[in-house]
């Protein structure tokens, strides 16, 4: 069984004034090519399909299309709500769609079987079982309390998640061993997931989901399955170094930030053992995305040598941070006078004094008091140069010290 692995594409997302439709479009004409080169038998979205709850028609044209053209091609496909989605606007077509060889996950449901899917392999034959689990709100599984502090919140939320993660699992346990017993072969179980994750390294364009009530999901509180496929982080990663448990990431930089990053989506191959391979495919960058930096003296050698990320027809976008002469007036006009004739377009120019005042400002009107120890940590271990991984585990380790301290202290 070979899944391809996706998620954030945020179809719609209006972009400092600039669509993303051809972007989009390229995007789907190259994974459609993907899954024919690589015999795929289904596609997993695990969330942020569509960039608002109101999506433009034509980004829903590109989401039908994707849909058409996978079931042509006997490939079935998986969509799960992400917290930009509208649950309302992914059910209105479920039941058309599921003609169509694709299946909508939009919320959380009490009914803990009808998450539970088996995605079938070209030709028919069962090939996995999953716990689809999309993007969780709050109110689809946890009541409110009168009184909870903070941290009861936390923590009830967090069980909650955990508890409907686990209903899922066991009428996925049932499903498989119906199944298996009836094809007298063992099926591989996997999971989804739209979620931050303890350890995880977001982005700008990453928005926070719950906001004072949990910060990440703790790995170990996941089922114990082959493979989870997660989404909402838009920077590819293993979670806690763990193999099986990925974020693809968005397969196209949705802000500037993730401009240096190589976007990707992944191969995930099963078998009667469980997980077999993963499998990254880079995907080709379709719209030159370009953050630079320095004084006026340097920018043109770095407008010029970003400028090889565009055409005539398809100008790279720029962000461009100006250092030292950032005091100047005219600053946007010295920009632009130095971008002419080239294959380029300045989308914002930010100003190094500016942006270090305000965040100077920010932090000096801060008490330490007013910061977890989480923040504290991960605000001293922004200084370090330290592996991704590394990260990771450091995040990890402190996250559980923390929370062995504070059974102590009960």
């Amino acid at each position: 069984m070979r899944i391809l692995h996706t998620s954030d594409w945020h179809l719609g997302q209006h972009f400092m004034g600039k669509s993303r439709q051809a972007e989009h479009q390229a995007l789907i004409d190259w994974l459609l090519a993907q899954v024919d080169e690589h015999a795929v038998d289904a596609v997993l979205i695990a969330g942020d399909i569509f960039d608002t709850g109101t999506p433009p028609s034509y980004a829903r044209e590109l989401y039908s299309q994707l849909v058409v053209r996978l079931h042509t091609a006997g490939v079935s496909l998986l969509l799960l709500g992400g917290n930009h989605d509208s649950v309302a606007t992914l059910g209105e077509s479920r039941e058309l769609l599921a003609c169509l060889s694709a299946t909508v996950i939009g919320a959380a449901s009490d009914d803990a079987p009808a998450q539970v899917l088996v995605l079938p392999r070209r030709g028919g034959q069962p090939g996995c079982i999953v716990c689809a689990i999309p993007f969780i709100r709050p109110r689809d599984v946890l009541q409110s309390q009168a009184g909870q502090s903070a941290e009861d919140k936390q923590q009830s939320l967090q069980a909650a998640i955990q508890g409907h993660y686990g209903a899922v699992h066991a009428a996925a346990c049932i499903r498989r061993n119906e199944l298996e017993t009836e094809l007298g072969r063992k099926l591989p179980l996997i999971a989804t997931g739209h979620l931050t994750t303890v350890g995880a390294s977001s982005s700008e364009s990453v928005r926070e989901i719950y906001v004072g009530a949990l910060e990440a999901f703790p790995t170990n509180a996941f089922p114990p399955v082959d493979y989870i496929a997660l989404g909402h982080i838009h920077r590819p990663q293993l979670v806690g170094g763990l193999e099986h448990i990925r974020y693809c990431g968005s397969p196209i930089p949705l802000s500037f930030d993730e401009a240096k990053q190589q976007k990707e989506v992944l191969l995930v191959d099963l078998d009667a053992n469980g997980l077999k391979a993963v499998t990254v495919l880079p995907v080709p960058r379709f719209q030159g995305l370009v953050a630079i930096s320095g004084n006026l003296v340097g920018l043109p050698a770095a407008i010029g040598t970003a400028a090889a990320q565009g055409t005539r027809e398809f100008p790279a976008w720029l962000e461009v941070t100006v250092l030292e002469d950032d005091y100047l007036a005219d600053l946007p006009e010295r920009i632009q006078a130095i971008a002419e004739g080239l294959p380029v377009e300045v989308l914002r120019i930010r100003r190094q004094r500016g942006n270090a005042t305000a965040r100077l400002a920010a932090e000096a009107s801060e008490r330490l008091d007013e910061l977890s120890p989480h923040e504290v940590f991960a605000r001293r271990l922004a200084q370090e140069e330290l592996a991704d991984d590394l990260q990771q585990a450091l995040n990890e380790r402190f996250r559980g010290i923390v929370s062995a301290l504070q059974e102590e202290a009960k």
